[in-house]
């Protein structure tokens, strides 16, 4: 026994020493005292100057304990508090300060080893044993570190006096917290081969406290100490040649065959040398995955490697040492929340063991603790695991301190806390009582407080008030609860066409159609967003049809009908303010330049539109018929027929002409296109492109100005890519831009186009063909006599006649049929003809031409 305790102390003496010579700050109970030969004027300077360093360091105490009481979670000032504390040997306050951050983050390795060796170095005698055993437990609990396990296994080997003395009880709480210690690093590949050589020196001891006088025990130690060997060698891990080599010395020394010079495998069992054939190959696969870890310093690179390394064991799929390795990154980046909730999920997948899952998840919401989807699987775990109700409780608080990144994690963790009380209310006897559906109603209340204000008019929040509504009457037994709870959301969110929809629908559901007749008559005439407004009206008469008798059909549709016309119109008169100006200004550029073009044309008469011809006709004609009075009758009908077919051509031509200048002026089909109004006169393309970022999809963007000013009339056009873009931006109508609530509606060309100026389009375009002509009028005046020939038939017929037709005598051509000559008796046969109203075709015309 004493050999035992010897070795033992000759074993951890130099890790002790190490440790405490490669303290940056030690405890000042550690420190030697000053030496008596100094001189008394170097006594006082030096007392002076630690007067100094106490009074700056009592107001740096001051100063952080004053910024945690304001900040209590700035882990920086809880690190710089203890270092300043510890250095100033004040234990009560150093170990309470010590206590404030462990409720609130897990510490570091490096911290829990100063502190269990703090404890330690004032812990007197053996009441301070159990004391810094449950440091080590909380600080292994915190982050794989195999350092730590070291220390632990050797403070319990050095200070438990049971172990010490290699006692039966002893012996057995050792080997469990190695054990335990191989659980948690024995495969970490570089670092795990020390707590199995630790297990092995352990195990040596007590062998070499074993009597002589019995055999027995002694040959059975000699196979636990094989049978670790054999463990070790079958594990991949940094040294695993030394170890090999160490094992082969081992046996020589108990009298087994094998010899430390021969090769590798030379006198190892079949099994021994296959185990670690495969660890070795094992190995050989991952060093360069660690090697790779080991050079990259930048924390981004070596993260990138971790997660290379990992998807390389998931391959392999062996749980212990994905898991180890999860636990190695988490280590080194204990507050990337990607990694612990891939790490959660897979533990979630594989492990059954409750209790794993359950500590995986409660270290993820101390690291992480603004991630709202480890709380939501925290709160999961517990229930899988059969947690009690108090547990669940407290989990569900503490996440509702955090402060996450949007107000749907909150929401997401309150149904989450309600999908559990349903599930075992459900589940329970005593789902009749009130008292329990209490704790459910009281959970949406709390909801709808915190979330009402952050989340109004969004499915979210519709559907948790209807999941409410649902519970009430389902578990509550209460239908007037459900139905104010539908009331309180339509006072929250009444101009959401989907909020009166589900209270609509909901009423149907449980049966009440008088009631949601009553809500369509409360809402059908209310103002909802894009095509809202009708579509409710819409759905009035679609459920009176499928619900309602002849009378509440007659009756929606008498009240549906005006509201539809009013819409109709208003929406109308919202794309003729918005289109109309957007018209003129495309087409008025290219009516300018064809009057200024024309205005410079000699030969402009000719050339003017069918409308002006009309008009200017009787004017110039009317001198003809006062110089010649001949064949008046058949030379007016003669001419009006000619007028008449020359005017079909001319309406055909113009209509192409229409058509074709329509193609042309029209470059935006405005199909998935937002018109936007009351738009700020300074904003710009990158404004409109900011307001549209979480919507996306913009192709175009057109900001209508002024066309004398140059500046902005407060009016774009925004082209999107598809119609869900569109919608998506549609919903943000109303909403307040650089200080002006923007009105964002569908662009209809189809609208546009009948509310645009009759003729405008063709004006523009015989503008554009004036201007061509007055360039070349000769030119021109072929270029029509072919176009003519070619376009229209009854054209060309009618300029024959013109050119072959001479008339003689008095030309009243220029008299209207049905017109009674000034001053001028009209016989009867006139009188009956003028009465004659059908028209002639120009083969009547022609055999009148030639009688005569």
């Amino acid at each position: 026994m004493a050999e035992s305790e010897a070795l033992v102390a000759d074993q951890y003496s130099p890790i002790e020493e190490d440790t405490n010579t490669n303290e940056d700050i030690s405890m000042p109970e550690a420190q030697n005292p000053s030496d008596g030969s100094k001189s008394d004027s170097e006594s006082e300077s030096e007392s002076d100057s630690d007067s100094e360093d106490e009074a700056q360091a009592k107001s740096q105490i001051e100063a952080l304990e004053t910024e945690l009481s304001n900040n209590p979670s700035n882990y920086d000032t809880h690190v710089q508090y203890i270092k300043i504390l510890r250095k100033q040997g004040d234990i009560e306050k150093l170990r309470q300060a010590r206590e404030t951050m462990s409720s609130l983050f897990p510490l570091s390795p490096e911290m829990w080893q100063e502190w269990a060796k703090d404890e330690t170095t004032m812990s007197s005698g053996l009441e301070g044993v159990p004391a810094v055993e449950k440091l080590y437990e909380r600080g292994v609990s915190d982050y794989l570190s195999v350092s730590l396990w070291c220390d632990y296994l050797n403070f319990i080997q050095e200070y438990d006096p049971s172990v010490r003395e290699c006692s039966a009880v002893g012996i057995k709480k050792a080997r469990n917290l190695f054990e335990r210690a191989l659980t948690a690093g024995g495969v970490h590949v570089t670092e795990g081969h020390k707590i199995w050589e630790l297990y092995r020196e352990f195990e040596e001891a007590i062998f070499v406290t074993i009597a002589e006088t019995d055999p027995g025990a002694k040959e059975k130690q000699i196979q636990h100490i094989r049978s670790l060997f054999h463990r070790q060698l079958s594990i991949p891990l940094a040294n695993l040649k030394s170890s090999l080599l160490a094992y082969k010395a081992w046996e020589a020394d108990h009298g087994g065959p094998n010899d430390v010079n021969s090769s590798e495998l030379d006198g190892l069992s079949s099994h021994a040398a296959s185990v670690y054939q495969k660890a070795l190959e094992m190995y050989n696969a991952r060093a360069q995955f660690e090697e790779s870890i080991s050079k990259k310093d930048v924390d981004s690179e070596k993260l990138l490697e971790f997660m290379t390394y990992l998807k390389f064991e998931h391959s392999f799929g062996d749980p212990a040492r994905i898991q180890i390795l999860y636990e190695r990154a988490i280590a080194n980046f204990p507050i990337s929340s990607d990694l612990w909730l891939d790490y959660t999920q897979y533990l979630d997948k594989t492990f059954k063991t409750a209790r794993i899952v359950r500590d995986a998840y409660y270290r993820a919401t101390r690291n992480c603790p603004w991630v709202g989807e480890l709380w939501v699987r925290y709160l999961l775990s517990l229930e899988r695991s059969g947690g009690s109700e108090e547990e669940l409780s407290t989990v569900f608080e503490k996440s509702l301190l955090c402060t996450f990144s949007s107000f749907d994690e909150y929401l997401n963790i309150f149904l989450t806390r309600v999908d559990g009380l349903r599930r075992r209310l459900s589940a329970s006897t005593k789902v009749g009582e009130g008292m329990d559906y209490a704790v459910i109603r009281d959970i949406f209340q709390r909801a709808s407080d915190y979330l009402s204000p952050h989340l109004s008019n969004t499915d979210s929040l519709l559907g948790m008030h209807s999941y409410w509504a649902h519970l009430e009457f389902k578990l509550g037994k209460d239908l007037i609860a459900a139905r104010g709870v539908w009331e309180s959301f339509i006072k929250i969110s009444g101009s959401m066409l989907e909020a009166w929809r589900g209270y609509i629908a909901w009423e149907i559901e449980m049966g009440k159609i008088n009631e949601a007749r009553s809500l369509y008559k409360r809402c059908y005439s209310k103002r909802f967003p894009g095509t809202g407004s009708e579509d409710i009206c819409y759905s009035w008469v679609r459920f009176e049809r499928e619900y309602g008798s002849l009378e509440d059909y007659d009756f929606a549709v008498k009240k549906v009908a005006p509201r539809l016309q009013e819409l109709q119109l208003f929406r109308l008169q919202q794309e003729s303010k918005n289109v109309v100006p957007v018209t003129n200004e495309r087409e008025n550029p290219t009516r300018k330049n064809a009057q200024e073009k024309r205005k410079t044309t000699p030969n402009s008469t000719d050339e003017q539109s069918p409308a002006k011809r009309q008009k200017n006709t009787p004017e110039k004609l009317k001198k003809t018929n006062e110089k010649d009075k001949g064949k008046g009758r058949l030379s007016a009908e003669a001419s009006d027929a000619a007028q008449l077919d020359k005017n079909r051509a001319e309406s055909g031509s113009s209509k192409e002409t229409r058509d074709k200048s329509s193609k042309i002026s029209a470059p935006f089909n405005d199909q998935c296109t937002a018109f936007i109004s009351n738009l700020n006169f300074q904003a710009t393309n990158d404004d409109l492109i900011n307001f549209f970022s979480d919507v996306g999809g913009v192709v175009a963007i057109r900001i209508l100005k002024d066309k004398f000013t140059k500046k902005s009339r407060g009016l774009a056009y925004v082209d999107f890519s598809d119609d869900a873009h569109l919608s998506a931006a549609l919903q943000k109508n109303k909403q307040v831009y650089l200080g002006k609530r923007l009105s964002i509606l569908k662009s209809d060309p189809k609208q546009g186009s009948r509310k645009k100026a009759p003729g405008g389009s063709i004006r523009s375009s015989e503008h554009g063909n004036d201007a061509k002509r007055t360039n070349n009028p000769e030119k021109t005046e072929s270029q029509e006599t072919s176009k003519g020939k070619s376009e229209s038939e009854p054209q060309s017929s009618s300029a024959r006649h013109e050119e072959d037709v001479k008339l003689k005598g008095r030309n009243t051509f220029a008299v209207p049929r049905n017109v009674k000559l000034r001053g001028k008796p009209q016989s009867e046969g006139a009188a009956k003809e003028h009465e004659d109203e059908n028209p002639k075709s120009n083969d009547e015309f022609r055999k009148m031409f030639v009688k005569e």
